[in-house]
């Protein structure tokens, strides 16, 4: 550790290896990457932090590296740079790897208390939520988000002088072909969240059983002085606490979680909630984002402030000034034909179905034009009948030709097409256009009115279809 001053991220346009990267240049490491040209959502973070990527893989690109991190994608431990490093002897760390060794802290002469985030929807909010709330307070934590910008934080990564390390802890192998060890396993937090467990991943976990083992583990990783704040309405988490003996916290809308949600009201595109904990009324708290997951994401941040011994009105006032993430449910524009565009990150169905259910709640009378890209084939496949039946609050579903993870082969067995034949049966309004550019000209020709809102939706590369709209 103490001859690391230098690294190198393959795939460092990654949403998982971006926020590593400007975390480590912040400390004053030297920082180089590599990735492919596409444009990525972390392009103007990487730019904003002074790191220029490398365009492409090459061993020359491997040169006075004294670590090398990579990712799952472009063929993790098997990408030409990562080999060269290893013929180099040089320490190759993978994403999920490196984040728990930076909360480990000794990389960087440090010692941080951990804050992780886990779950299968709700990471990347609640964890840039806790993150607002630690610098709003003052507490200049650190933290590693799988975003690209973060209004209220500017960058998703950075190095604080604080003694708090937030990041999100993710469920996935750490290298789909060589090792399949949760990536969450890597880190050692003091305090833990888990806001859901559902089924996901299907290419790594056959069973919803499999994955609520893993968070098991992880739950089991915490000290006996930490605590694990948990969602205590969802069903697998209620499974899980059964077989869990540490000290917990439970939260959600029932009122035999520790801490309740009692009353929502949706104005303008914010959200007033009322929250009571074991009887005792904690008052009104404001969100300036929409959707009830979300007052869950919040509560579930609101506790860990409490936690580290935040007063309630300095968690009020700082959880008011997150504004959302990018990619969630991000405003992007109105066109000049008047229709209202958001962007949403929405890959599982039952993210989308809570989206769109969010939108509606929030505009009533508006038409809502949800364009879909499905993500990966596995997860298309063994979740299709649960995709069908997401859309129910979209006037009009439109899908793209699924989007392929570099991990896997096409399987002919599964389509977007397929989907939207089966959409259609008891949807009035279900149409399937392969490409960027027949949305765009479907858009165009529509001329969609300010009694519209459009929302592109998916984990791909569906967000740059507002890059070829017209906006105001």
């Amino acid at each position: 550790m103490d001859n690391i001053k230098s690294i190198h991220f393959v795939g460092i346009k990654g949403v998982g290896m971006t926020p590593l990267a400007i975390a480590a240049k912040e400390t004053g490491m030297k920082v180089t990457g590599s990735d492919i040209e596409e444009e990525f959502i972390t392009d103007i973070p990487l730019k904003n932090a002074g790191i220029a990527p490398l365009i492409g893989f090459s061993e020359d690109h491997i040169k006075d590296a004294d670590l090398v991190i990579t990712t799952g994608a472009h063929r993790g431990f098997g990408n030409i740079e990562v080999l060269e490093a290893k013929r180099k002897r040089i320490p190759v760390w993978t994403q999920g790897r490196a984040v728990g060794e930076y909360m480990n802290g000794d990389l960087f002469k440090r010692e941080f208390i951990g804050i992780s985030i886990a779950g299968s929807h709700g990471k990347t909010t609640t964890t840039a939520m806790i993150a607002t709330i630690l610098v709003e307070n003052n507490l200049d934590p650190s933290f590693l988000i799988g975003t690209g910008s973060i209004p209220s934080l500017g960058a998703p990564g950075h190095f604080g002088k604080g003694k708090y390390f937030v990041a999100e802890a993710d469920e996935y192998a750490t290298e789909p072909e060589l090792d399949l060890t949760p990536k969450f396993l890597w880190q050692n937090p003091k305090i833990e969240i888990f806001t859901n467990i559902e089924f996901d991943h299907p290419d790594i976990y056959k069973s919803v059983d499999e994955i609520r083992e893993d968070f098991l583990k992880f739950a089991n990783k915490i000290p006996k002085d930490g605590i694990l704040i948990a969602g205590g309405d969802d069903r697998e988490i209620k499974e899980l606490l059964k077989d869990y003996s540490g000290s917990k916290i439970t939260f959600g809308f029932s009122p035999v979680n520790d801490y309740a949600i009692e009353k929502i009201r949706y104005e303008d595109g914010k959200m007033f909630f009322w929250v009571s904990s074991k009887g005792t009324s904690l008052g009104e708290f404001t969100l300036n984002v929409i959707g009830d997951f979300n007052v869950l994401n919040a509560l579930a941040s609101i506790i860990a402030g409490v936690e580290i011994g935040l007063s309630l009105e300095s968690i009020k006032k700082a959880i008011g000034k997150y504004k959302g993430s990018e990619r969630r449910l991000e405003f992007v524009g109105s066109l000049k034909t008047g229709a209202k565009v958001f962007d949403d990150y929405a890959h599982h169905p039952t993210e989308i179905k809570r989206t769109i259910a969010a939108v509606r709640k929030n505009n009533p009378k508006s038409k809502i034009v949800c364009i879909f890209q499905p993500h990966t084939y596995s997860r298309t496949k063994v979740l299709f009948s649960d995709f069908v039946t997401s859309f129910y609050d979209a006037d009009t579903v439109i899908l793209m030709t699924i989007y392929p993870s570099l991990r896997e082969k096409k399987d002919s067995a599964v389509s977007s097409e397929l989907l939207v034949q089966k959409i259609s049966q008891t949807h009035g309004d279900a149409l399937f256009l392969p490409d960027e550019s027949s949305v765009v000209k479907y858009i165009d020709k529509k001329k969609y009115g300010d009694n519209t809102i459009i929302i592109t939706m998916g984990a791909g590369d569906v967000y740059k279809i507002s890059e070829k709209l017209d906006f105001k």
